[in-house]
């Protein structure tokens, strides 16, 4: 099924179906100035980024963007390549929210993968990324 195809929750917008590509490792980054609940909960939401369910990679990504934790950043750069592309957006603003400058140039590279619409989210992703650099 195609991923612009698949169906849609419709209170959360959230992809339902089920199309998952195999092979993604489960990266175990975790912050080490948090404390051990939050560690747990980050890494429970960077494993959920590796769920069959694209919906839960979905709201994972959300989480993880609104958490702005760096740790995630590696895990949302390889969610980057998923095969839905809501999930593959959601990350990307993610990313943006974290604003890691190691999402830099894979964002790019993904930017220019992308249809019209796409490249607006990433574009602000890597807007955003760059504002987080000129403030540090």
């Amino acid at each position: 099924m195609d991923d612009q195809d698949a169906s849609q929750n419709p209170v959360s917008g959230t992809p339902d179906s089920e199309n998952r590509s195999a092979g993604q490792e489960k990266p175990e980054q975790i912050s080490a100035d948090t404390s051990p609940d939050q560690n747990e909960r980050l890494a429970h939401f960077i494993e959920l980024l590796t769920d069959d369910n694209e919906g839960t990679r979905w709201k994972a990504a959300e989480v993880l963007g609104r958490t702005g934790d760096p740790a995630a950043v590696e895990a949302l750069i390889d969610t980057l390549w998923d095969d839905d592309s809501r999930v593959r957006l959601k990350a990307a603003w993610a990313l943006g929210q974290i604003g890691d400058q190691r999402a830099l140039r894979p964002l790019q590279r993904l930017y220019r993968m992308e249809n019209e619409g796409a490249q607006e989210i990433i574009a602000e992703a890597l807007e955003e990324i760059k504002r987080h650099m000129s403030i540090q």
